[in-house]
């Protein structure tokens, strides 16, 4: 998701007797478009911020993920389909491929789910945070319910969780089950293709 931050500059203060007031609304000085990620437990910060101590957040950002923010909001106004690097992208039947093909010869990792499977459940957190770690990876994820059964047809899914690897648009490696390692291990193979 894409955050946008706006820095204030200080108003102006008049005195009037001795209380200090702004004389005018605070303006914005400066606007960005970034992508952020924000680590940290919001109720013991304001725990800690209701006793005067000091609050502290980790933020995580990057170019590239900026960026990939900034093209997937371009191509989401335009009506074209995108995934945003460092997160999982819900895909169907119609958004597929033309987001395989958009990432060019990045590589795809996509997670055929359905909503009935446990291990699909188990799985499916282990999922996204693989798609934190590996920025230059676009990770999807297919609901094989009635809607997407012709592609996952096409890709020829037998059992739920499968984990297709793409790159250059073609199949390089599948994954059946949650086998979390196994997953990491052809993602780390399709990359150094």
């Amino acid at each position: 998701m894409a955050l946008q931050v706006q820095l204030y500059r200080p108003a102006p203060r008049t005195t009037i007797g001795s209380v200090m007031q702004n004389s005018s609304s605070q303006a914005p000085c400066y606007t960005q478009q970034s992508m952020v990620c924000v680590t940290g437990d919001y109720n013991q910060a304001m725990k800690r911020k209701e006793r005067g101590l000091s609050v502290k957040w980790r933020v995580k950002a990057s170019l590239d993920t900026a960026a990939a923010a900034a093209a997937a909001a371009a191509a989401a106004a335009s009506g074209e389909v995108a995934a945003v690097v460092g997160q999982v992208t819900e895909v169907n039947k119609d958004t597929f491929w033309p987001i395989v093909k958009a990432a060019g010869d990045k590589t795809v990792v996509l997670d055929m789910y359905t909503q009935w499977c446990g291990p699909c459940k188990v799985i499916a957190p282990k999922f996204q945070e693989l798609s934190k770690e590996y920025l230059d990876v676009v990770f999807l994820k297919l609901d094989c319910n009635n809607d997407n059964k012709p592609l996952a047809k096409e890709l020829g899914i037998k059992v739920v969780p499968t984990f297709k690897i793409l790159k250059d648009s073609k199949i390089v490696k599948e994954v059946t089950g949650a086998k979390f390692d196994d997953i990491v291990v052809a993602i780390n193979n399709a990359r150094s293709r």
